[in-house]
């Protein structure tokens, strides 16, 4: 008798298993890490959706508004620890940060 492909268990049990997809998650990008000539960076992208606060580009000194997607950038390498480099953390225009202002 030939040999049956299917899968066992039922399809709801394993919609029930599987993580939902964080779509949002996948749109907005992953922290990564920078190397600059001022030191290492952690960069975060920030969705057009998750902007709702309205910030200044330490780059052109601009207005970052709600809505506009941009990165938000903090040392990685800072002497002061983690918490003191993740409070200093800015947000800057994409375009901005790319340039390196």
């Amino acid at each position: 008798m030939p040999r049956s492909n299917r899968r066992r268990g039922s399809r709801r049990a394993r919609e029930q298993d599987a993580e939902p997809l964080d779509v949002e998650r996948l749109r907005a990008g992953w922290k990564r890490t920078e190397q600059r000539r001022d030191g290492t960076w952690y960069v975060q992208p920030v969705s057009e959706v998750q902007a709702t606060k309205s910030y200044v580009c330490p780059g052109c000194g601009l207005e970052v508004e709600p809505g506009t997607a941009h990165v938000v950038a903090w040392r990685a390498d800072g002497v002061l620890g983690d918490a003191a480099d993740l409070a200093a953390r800015r947000h800057w225009h994409a375009h901005c940060w790319r340039m390196g202002a």
